[in-house]
């Protein structure tokens, strides 16, 4: 002889879905910004009549692909998909921003600013270069320095020679 049990079926429980609201902000920036980019893409002139592909066609592509993405990540935040946080960052989140470091490099890149018309990209280039490095940690002044002019130099002639986009030389001119 059987007997049937009665054993009561428990019911998942699921957890509230959570909805980030600022992954909607970041869509709706991204569709703005998509439809600028072809709206301007449609402002340009026609380019060369020899060229198969136009040099308006890349801004369309982009600002599609910004709608398109804008339209993806409405859709998963709708969905109830969160960005999950990084667990191998190794910073304390319970500690303050250190302005000071942020007031340095605003500093260093406000100077690069100012002297960029009068000294140039190559020698301003270096100074970015060696003073971002130094506010954030680094203490090898003179390796920092030669690594910041040989990507300053190398940076000045891909534009001005491989672009052909002029960069300022400032008073390396006629020297570069």
């Amino acid at each position: 002889m059987t007997t049937a049990s009665t054993e009561s079926a428990e019911v998942p429980v699921t957890a509230p879905r959570v909805v980030d609201r600022a992954q909607y902000l970041l869509a709706g920036f991204l569709a703005v910004a998509g439809a600028y980019v072809i709206y301007d893409a449609s402002t340009l002139r026609k380019g060369f009549a020899d060229q198969p592909v136009q040099p308006y066609a890349f801004p369309y592509v982009v600002g599609a692909a910004l709608v398109v993405l804008a339209v993806l990540l409405a859709l998963a935040t709708a969905r109830g998909d969160v960005a999950e946080g990084e667990d191998g960052e190794d910073i304390d989140l319970e500690q303050g921003s250190d302005w000071l470091t942020v007031g340095k490099l605003v500093a260093v890149f406000a100077l690069n600013f100012a002297l960029i018309d009068w000294l140039g990209w190559a020698i301003t280039g270096a100074i970015l270069f060696a003073g971002t490095a130094h506010v954030l940690g680094s203490r090898t002044l003179i390796k920092d320095v030669a690594i910041g002019a040989a990507l300053s130099v190398g940076t000045w002639y891909g534009f001005y020679s491989g672009l052909g986009l002029a960069i300022p030389a400032g008073i390396l001119d006629g020297v570069l």
